[in-house]
């Protein structure tokens, strides 16, 4: 148990790590506001997985209002993912994640909607999967305070 205790704070370590140093790319600090991380969604997709267009609404009023970010870390094969702050498809953008890419989206873009729109299959990097035995596909760790 303290382990698991132990990984977990090294985790919470990076996602502050990682929202500080977007911190630093933008105009100032409350573009994206610091958190503290206290929930993972983790999701993964198969080479034909799919996320359709949404908002992430799951946390509390309060971070919302805040528009605390959502921390999401890309591992194995690249993904298109499109955001936009409308469900008109002509004004989504894309971006293909790839693997080890962190997109962070919080203040004003807190409930920008995005989705996953296709995995490219076996794209993931080979020494990632043989050191990991990851399976074909991709994971998506997404870290959040409530």
């Amino acid at each position: 148990m303290v382990l698991y205790h132990h990984r977990f704070h090294k985790n919470l370590f990076l996602v502050q790590a990682l929202v500080q140093d977007a911190q630093t790319h933008l105009k100032s600090d409350n573009e994206i506001p610091s958190m503290c991380p206290d929930v993972c969604l983790v999701n993964f997709y198969t080479s034909t997985g799919r996320l359709g267009l949404h908002q992430d609404r799951d946390e509390s009023p309060d971070s919302l209002r805040r528009g605390l970010p959502v921390v999401s870390i890309s591992i194995g094969d690249s993904a298109g993912f499109v955001y936009g702050y409308t469900r008109d498809e002509d004004q989504l953008r894309e971006v293909v994640l790839e693997s080890g890419d962190v997109l962070i989206f919080g203040g004003k873009s807190r409930l920008v909607f995005h989705g996953v729109k296709t995995v490219f299959q076996d794209s993931a990097p080979p020494q990632l999967l043989q050191e990991s035995m990851l399976r074909p596909g991709r994971l998506s760790l997404n870290f959040r305070q409530f």
